[in-house]
C-alpha cells in the first residue's frame, strides 16, 4: 500500500511517501483522525455553555461534545469526593465517545478534580479553569477586588494559592453566591427577584468600593446583564472563558490537532438530566436549538 505520512526530520515535520506492511493506517490518517475529533467539554450543569459561547468565536470549526451533569448540579455545594466521582465518570464518557481534548468549564471540578484527571488520562490534553484572579490584580487601580464563587471555590485551595500567588498585596473581598446557579439553570437571567439577589450579593463589594469583580463560577457568565446593572459603572468584570479558549487553541496547536474548514462545527450536548428541560433552557441560553441527549450515568 502507498501512503503519504509524516515523519521528523532534522527537527522539522515534512510528509513523504512510503509503504505499510499490511496496509495498516499510517500516521498521518491517525493524526487526521484526531484532529477531527470533538472537544470535550463539561461543568456541573449548564454554566459551561458559556466558555462553549467563547470557544466557538476562537475555535469556529471545531465539533465540541457538551456534558451537563444536570442530575448532580451543583457541583459547588457538594462534598469534594462526590465531585471527583462525577468528574471522572463524565470525563471516561467524553473520552470514551472520541473526545481529543477535555476542557473542565467548571471552576469547582477544576479545583477538586483536574490533577487526578490528568493522571488518569495522561494521553489526553486537560484545560482547566480557575477564577481570573491574575488579570483582575493586574487591571485593579484602587487595590480592593471582589470574586464572586460557588461556597466550595471559596473554601477550596486553588482560589486560595492564586490569590498567594498574584494578588497578596491586593484586597480581596470573597463572596459565595450559589444560589445565582440555581437561576442560570433555571432559565432565570433578569427580573426583579434575580436582581433583588444580585443586589444584595454584590452589597459588600459596593460597600467597599471594588473596582474588578472576578465571576468565578461560569454560570455567572450568564447574568452579566444584571450584575453590570447593580455595579457600579466604573466597575470591570472579569470571566476566565476567553483566555482558557485562547489556552485551547494553543493546546491543539501545538498537537497539531486544530480542524480548519469554513463551515462551522457542531454541539453536541449530552445530560444527565431531563433533555426537554435542559434542552429548553439551553436553548435560550445559546440562542440556538438544542436537543440534548439523555446521559445514563
Amino acid at each position: 500500500m502507498l501512503a503519504t505520512f509524516w515523519t521528523a526530520s532534522a527537527g522539522r515535520g515534512a510528509y513523504r511517501t512510503g509503504i505499510l506492511p499490511g496496509g495498516g493506517r499510517t500516521l498521518y490518517d491517525r493524526v487526521m483522525n484526531i484532529r477531527a475529533a470533538p472537544i470535550g467539554v463539561f461543568d456541573s450543569g449548564l454554566g459551561g455553555l458559556s466558555v462553549v459561547h467563547e470557544l466557538r468565536l476562537a475555535l469556529p470549526a471545531e465539533d465540541i461534545l457538551y456534558c451537563a451533569d444536570s442530575a448532580y448540579c451543583p457541583y459547588g455545594e457538594r462534598a469534594p469526593g462526590a465531585i471527583l466521582a462525577r468528574s471522572v465518570t463524565i470525563a471516561t464518557t467524553l473520552i470514551d465517545r472520541g473526545a481529543k481534548l477535555l476542557v473542565i468549564a467548571c471552576n469547582t471540578a477544576t479545583s477538586v478534580a483536574l490533577h487526578a484527571l490528568r493522571a488518569a488520562f495522561p494521553s489526553v490534553p486537560i484545560v482547566g479553569l480557575v477564577p481570573a484572579v491574575k488579570p483582575a490584580a493586574a487591571l485593579t487601580r484602587s487595590g480592593r477586588i471582589a470574586v464572586l464563587a460557588t461556597s466550595r471555590t471559596i473554601a477550596g485551595n486553588t482560589l486560595a494559592a492564586l490569590i498567594r500567588r498574584h494578588a497578596c498585596q491586593t484586597e480581596v473581598i470573597l463572596v459565595a453566591a450559589p444560589d445565582l446557579v440555581d437561576f442560570v439553570e433555571r432559565g432565570e437571567l433578569d427580573g426583579p427577584l434575580v436582581e433583588r439577589s444580585v443586589r444584595s450579593l454584590l452589597a459588600p463589594i459596593v460597600a467597599r468600593e471594588v473596582d474588578t469583580m472576578v465571576l468565578g463560577c461560569t454560570h455567572y457568565a450568564f447574568l452579566r446583564r444584571t450584575i453590570r446593572e447593580v455595579l457600579p459603572s466604573g466597575v470591570t468584570l472579569v470571566d476566565s472563558g476567553p483566555a482558557i479558549a485562547q489556552h485551547t487553541l494553543r493546546v491543539l496547536e501545538s498537537h497539531n490537532q486544530c480542524v480548519y474548514r469554513p463551515d462551522p462545527g457542531t454541539l453536541t450536548l449530552l445530560t444527565s438530566g431531563d433533555p426537554v428541560s435542559v434542552g429548553t433552557i439551553a436553548s435560550r441560553l445559546m440562542d440556538s436549538p438544542i436537543s440534548p441527549r439523555r446521559l445514563p450515568v
